[in-house]
């Protein structure tokens, strides 16, 4: 069943979650400031934090505590002040609630309950690192935290070996020495990019490959850190010949699909790079 409703037309409860910066505070926008200080209570993941922030900002409001451990309680709790009338809002330590943090049950069980959700933008040290890694940004594959036994996190590694898109991973200092050396012995010596205490004064951008990156000194890969990994270059088909691929891209623009497009699916389908599938469409049009 469809269901549909305007999130802010009418007076239905709505939850807010609310994007936190993951290290410069002033990334912290005019919007969630506002609304923050509008609602009567806060849920967070770790109050102690959200404490500290709503402070700098002038802000104190009754606080929830909503974490990985009591996160179906919590919600239970969170869903009955919203039913009441209550202004809330949920904020996860550092970046968006839900991505590699709590959130995602309490916005299912306020859903479930008919409750209204609604995000206010911020950081988000993933895409942070993505657009800035020098990679591709056309498709990309989130991870986050791979698991922590040896055997399930080499598992993980194992089946993304054909992935073709960018790979984003978390990592935390205590376990990037053993997490480079998985990737480099599993994806290869990929070109990857870490970046570490992203918006914060020691931010720092670290390229190279993953067989480089796996002989690093982990004693200096301090704070927290994404890194971004190329994904696998597709094989070329061989047995398709230019001329083949002349004929499917001639057919894809006689079917009404717009030149760019139909360059992109042909070079897809024929595995020729994208530059000879051009000269083809110029050939095409002499």
């Amino acid at each position: 069943m469809v269901s549909r409703g305007q999130n802010f037309q009418g007076d239905a409860p709505l939850l807010y979650l609310v994007s936190t910066p993951i290290g410069n505070l002033s990334e912290w926008s005019p919007r969630a400031i506002e609304v923050v200080g509008e609602m009567d209570y806060v849920a967070a993941e770790d109050t102690r934090n959200s404490a500290k922030l709503l402070a700098h900002f002038g802000i104190k409001k009754p606080m929830i505590s909503c974490h990985e451990h009591n996160e179906e309680e919590a919600s239970a709790k969170i869903v009955s002040l919203l039913l009441s009338g209550k202004k809330v809002c949920y904020m996860s330590d550092a970046g968006y609630p839900g991505v590699s943090d709590p959130g995602e049950r309490l916005v299912k069980n306020c859903l479930k309950a008919g409750i209204r959700v609604s995000t206010l933008s911020g950081p988000s040290a993933a895409l942070n690192a993505l657009v800035a890694s020098g990679l591709s940004t056309a498709r990309f594959h989130f991870i986050g935290f791979l698991p922590a036994k040896d055997g399930e996190r080499d598992e993980t590694l194992s089946s993304l070996k054909n992935e073709e898109d960018t790979l984003i991973f978390y990592e935390a200092p205590h376990r990037i020495g053993k997490t480079l050396k998985a990737m480099a012995s599993i994806l290869g010596p990929r070109e990857a990019v870490i970046a570490r205490e992203l918006t914060k004064q020691h931010e720092e951008y670290i390229r190279g490959n993953l067989q480089e990156f796996s002989e690093l000194d982990p004693d200096t890969l301090l704070g927290e850190m994404v890194i971004i990994v190329s994904g696998t270059e597709k094989e070329k088909n061989a047995s398709i010949s230019p001329e083949e691929a002349k004929a499917y891209l001639q057919k894809a623009i006689a079917e009404g699909m717009l030149t760019k497009d139909a360059i992109k699916k042909t070079a897809l389908w024929s595995g020729l790079p994208k530059n000879e599938i051009y000269d083809l469409y110029l050939s095409l049009k002499s």
